[in-house]
């Protein structure tokens, strides 16, 4: 088996930034633009999976479309739900709850928002969607558009990092991550977006 794992993080969407999790807000056009120049004229992908969220799923129809390859929706894929936080901003969280985003990411495990999917569920589902992949599609060059804990958990998944340490890797819009499973061994190839092979 020698599998090589293409990780994309969606781009801006609509809205600008705040703390989505699960909610579907579609891309902005800067969002588009920002996942265009990152893939620019790439074509090493043998499939796509994708987030069914819509800032994930309409580039990755689009880019399926585009270069001829399946594409399949996966659930699991999906961010990790922010409860009371989805859809506010840092400085909304912060006015009300004043301290509550510096407490998060000193312990994200711990002082998650109420209502959050806890971080060890959200890295179990993500890991039982890679594991999943990697069986079906050995010997392949998969892209998964997906959202920043997405590949957050990923890379903690694939270094056997702790998931607590996970919100330590910045992970920008139309960030690009390659991870490479050989023999069952999965290694970081890059993170952020180096000229890609085309």
């Amino acid at each position: 088996m020698n599998l090589v794992i293409d990780l994309m993080r969606h781009g801006e969407p609509v809205g600008g930034r705040r703390y989505r999790g699960q909610i579907d807000d579609p891309l902005s056009e800067k969002g588009w633009a920002q996942m265009r120049t990152a893939v620019g004229d790439a074509a090493p992908w043998t499939r796509i999976v994708s987030s069914p969220l819509a800032r994930c799923r309409a580039f990755a129809e689009t880019l399926a479309a585009e270069r001829g390859v399946p594409l399949a929706l996966e659930a699991r894929l999906m961010e990790g739900g922010f409860g009371e936080w989805e859809g506010r901003s840092a400085a909304e969280i912060e006015a009300a709850s004043p301290g509550a985003l510096a407490r998060f990411k000193a312990d994200p495990v711990g002082a998650r928002p109420a209502g959050a999917e806890p971080l060890e569920h959200f890295h179990a589902r993500v890991a039982a969607a890679l594991d999943e992949l990697i069986a079906r599609h050995p010997d392949e060059h998969l892209l998964l558009v997906g959202h920043a804990g997405v590949m957050r958990m990923a890379l903690a998944w694939a270094l056997q990092l702790p998931v607590m340490h996970a919100y330590r890797i910045d992970v920008a819009p139309a960030t690009l991550t390659r991870l490479r499973i050989d023999n069952g061994r999965a290694s970081l190839i890059f993170h952020g977006n180096p000229r890609i092979e085309r």
